[in-house]
This record gives structure tokens, C-alpha cells and sequence, in this order.
């Protein structure tokens, strides 16, 4: 039989996959890709040719087949749980003997025995004596009144020891129970200037409205004007107190440095003296030696030297230490002085009407930190404005109310410390090699 081949020659049309243009009539029928076509039509006749007729068309029954033997392999691969069962096939056995309840309605059965049954009698409702007792409490009509009496005792205080628990311990030593401080039972007193009481938020004044009254504006910008002007200058003349200091210890550290070179310079001359040498301005022997030794005269000079500049030493240390004294000794009277001047005003005043301010506190706070400055409140004015709509919150509520319980007195102004010591803890690890038994 002779064999069929195909034509010499690509089997494949003609193609050109990149068409710059395609506008021409001829560029429509010429040299046009159709290779996914012809690819999807082989496809096509190989399925018609294989299962006799397209995949996509045909129905479910005739693609799938619904398996309800099962796997004829699987009684020799595992004979023991196909003999016994599963355990849901024999859940799902179980059928109880008595029948379901029926859902529907059925009528009530009219047919009796002829006896009647006794009535009940009914407790779930309110009688109408205890309704008529109930609406005089509700009219505030009560037949017996109970006469509120105040307690005697603390109720949050510590409960009382029980006798019988006390004899049968009394070999053990008591236990001292802590004690509140003397100052818990006691007032909180304010850091106001006048020793009064402060309310926790202060009312403002006029000047710090938002269109305020001229006077009441002019009079706080020109106190708080001269209040900035004041630091500014107390500020420029510390930083000139530390300039001129800085410069005196400069000038006295030269001095003692000139003063320590002389010094050096007087003994190399009295020790450098040589044998042949006179103040004459002879000239110097070439074969004289240097002393290797001080004599006793010039080792007596030398301790009359360090005695003399100890003795100054002690005096102006000494007398540094008395100026301090005499300056705590003065420090102590005007805080004494001042003190007694806040009590004489405190008992000197009448008025409880007027609250303190915090604009002038006393020197004595509470805890080693300074109170915090009271931020400014003052608006300048160039940026005043004439709309609430245009007006900008400024202030902080938290650090006002942190402030406010300063100045009254309720707490320590305290400090946070993020780099707080932290216990040490030290990681090993356990030798299991080493634990053995002798046997």
C-alpha cells in the first residue's frame, strides 16, 4: 500500500503576525493569522472523532455515571471495619419504638368521668387589702414609720478582734497594725499667698474673653508685658553673673599658674647655684659640679613655704564656712519671719468670701520639684478676632487640672523617671549531664 504524504511546502498559511496597518482591502485577506482558529478546529474534530460529538454540548447523564456499588477492592484492603460497620450507618439505624408527637391541633376531649374537679385556688395575684396598703405607702401614708439613727461605728474601719481567737493566740507577740498619718485627718494647705482656699476651677476674669473689655485687655497686657520684661532681664544678667565669674576664675587660675611658675623659677636658681659662681659676673668654671642634695637651710625655707600657704588655705576655707553659716542663720529668720506674717494675716482675715488666687503663692511648696509655670493666658493684639467661628482653642484641660491640684495643696509636684533602675535578673542554663546516680 503506498504511503500518503502530505505536500511539499508549509502546511500552515501564510502569516504575519505584526500588521503595521491593516486599512488596505488587501492587507483584509492577505497574510492574516488564523492559526488559533485552525487550532481550536482540530480540537473540535478530534472530539466529534474520540466521543462522537463536542464535550461542551452534551448533557450531564452522558459525561458522568452515578456509582452505587461501590469499590469492590475495598472488603479485601480493610475486611474488619467492612464486617463490623460504621459507626454513623448504625446512629443512623436506631429508630425508637415509641412514635413522634404529633404537631397538629387536636380538640380537647368533651367526654368525662362525671366528678368535678375541685377549684384552686389562685396565689399568684395581689388581694385587694394588700392593694389598698400598697397605694397608702405610694401616697406616702406609712403605718409604721422606722427612725433613722446614725451609726456609732465605722464601717470601713478595721473589724474588731475576736476574744476567743485572741485567748487561744495569746503566746504570739501582737501584730502592729499601720497608722494613717496625723495629716489625713487634716485640711490640705493651699500654696495662695493668703492662706484661702482655692476653688478647683477658677473663674477667669474679663480681660480673657475672646472680644474683651479695652481697660480690663490694656491692664493685663501691660502686667503681663512687665512680667516678661523682668525675666528677660533677670535671665541677661545671670548669664553676665556667669560670664564675669567665668572670667575671674580664668583670671585667678593664670595668676596662681604665674604665681606657682615663679615660684619654681626662685628654687631652680637657689638649687642651680654652683661652686664658682658670685654675683660679681665671673664666668662659670667649666669643671664645677652641680649639688645633688638641698642643703638643711633651703629644705627649712621649703617648709615655711607649704606651712604658710596651708595656713591661708584653712583661714579662707574657714571663713567661707562661716559666711554660710551666718547666711543659713539669715536665710532662717526671714523664712521664721515670714511664716508668722502668713499666720498673723491668716487670723487677721474676716473675709471668707474672697477665694485665693494663683498668680501670688508662697515660697514654702510641697516636694523638692518646683511648681510649674501657669501657662499664658493672653491673646496679643494682632491676633484678636471679631468671630467665634474664627477663634482657635488654645490651652491644655489635663495640665490645668494637674496644676490646680498642686496649687491647692492635694499633691507633690512629681517628675517622671523613664530610665528607672530595673531589677537585675540573671539567666543560666542547667548541666542535665551532670546529674547522675552511682549505682
Amino acid at each position: 500500500m503506498p504511503i500518503l504524504k502530505p505536500l511539499a511546502g508549509n502546511p500552515n498559511g501564510p502569516q504575519q503576525y505584526k500588521q503595521p496597518s491593516r486599512k488596505g482591502k488587501k492587507a483584509w485577506r492577505k497574510n492574516v493569522d488564523v492559526s488559533d482558529i485552525e487550532k481550536g478546529l482540530d480540537q473540535v474534530n478530534e472530539q466529534i472523532i474520540v466521543t462522537g460529538g463536542v464535550i461542551a454540548e452534551k448533557e450531564s447523564e452522558d459525561l458522568f455515571m452515578l456509582d452505587v456499588v461501590g469499590d469492590s477492592a475495598l472488603p479485601k484492603r480493610f475486611p474488619k471495619i467492612v464486617s463490623k460497620g460504621l459507626r454513623a450507618d448504625e446512629i443512623i439505624a436506631q429508630r425508637s419504638a415509641v412514635p413522634a408527637v404529633s404537631m397538629r391541633k387536636r380538640p380537647e376531649n368533651k367526654t368525662t368521668d362525671g366528678i368535678i374537679a375541685a377549684k384552686r385556688q389562685r396565689t399568684n395575684y395581689v388581694d385587694q387589702k394588700e392593694l389598698r396598703r400598697l397605694k397608702k405607702v405610694a401616697d406616702g401614708q406609712h403605718e409604721s414609720t422606722v427612725a433613722i439613727i446614725d451609726a456609732d461605728y465605722d464601717m470601713w474601719d478595721t473589724p474588731a478582734d475576736d476574744p476567743v481567737a485572741v485567748e487561744k493566740f495569746s503566746f504570739l507577740s501582737k501584730v502592729e497594725k499601720a497608722k494613717a498619718p496625723k495629716t489625713m485627718h487634716e485640711q490640705p494647705l493651699t500654696l495662695a499667698a493668703n492662706g484661702k482656699s482655692m476653688p478647683a476651677v477658677p473663674k477667669p476674669k474679663g480681660a480673657h474673653s475672646y472680644n474683651p473689655v479695652f481697660a480690663d485687655y490694656q491692664d493685663l497686657l501691660l502686667e503681663e508685658g512687665t512680667k516678661a520684661v523682668d525675666a528677660e532681664r533677670k535671665r541677661l544678667a545671670a548669664i553676665d553673673a556667669e560670664q564675669a565669674k567665668m572670667e575671674a576664675a580664668a583670671r585667678s587660675a593664670a595668676e596662681a599658674e604665674a604665681a606657682e611658675a615663679r615660684a619654681n623659677l626662685s628654687e631652680w636658681e637657689e638649687d642651680s647655684e654652683w661652686d664658682g659662681f658670685e654675683s660679681g659676673g665671673e664666668e662659670l668654671s667649666s669643671k664645677a659640679k652641680r649639688p645633688q642634695r638641698k642643703t638643711q637651710v633651703q629644705r627649712n625655707k621649703i617648709k615655711r613655704r607649704k606651712e604658710e600657704e596651708r595656713r591661708v588655705k584653712l583661714e579662707a576655707a574657714l571663713k567661707k564656712k562661716n559666711a554660710q553659716v551666718e547666711r543659713i542663720k539669715q536665710l532662717a529668720e526671714e523664712v521664721a519671719l515670714e511664716h508668722q506674717a502668713m499666720e498673723v494675716e491668716k487670723i487677721e482675715m474676716s473675709d471668707d468670701s474672697e477665694d485665693g488666687n494663683d498668680v501670688e503663692l508662697r515660697h514654702r511648696q510641697l516636694g523638692k520639684l518646683r511648681l510649674p509655670e501657669k501657662d499664658l493666658e493672653l491673646v496679643l493684639p494682632d491676633e484678636l478676632q471679631d468671630s467665634l467661628r474664627l477663634l482657635k482653642p488654645e490651652g491644655n484641660l489635663l495640665k490645668d487640672r494637674y496644676r490646680s491640684m498642686l496649687v491647692r495643696g492635694k499633691m507633690e509636684a512629681r517628675r517622671h523617671n523613664p530610665f528607672k533602675k530595673q531589677a537585675k535578673t540573671k539567666i543560666t542554663e542547667k548541666w542535665t549531664y551532670k546529674d547522675f546516680v552511682l549505682g
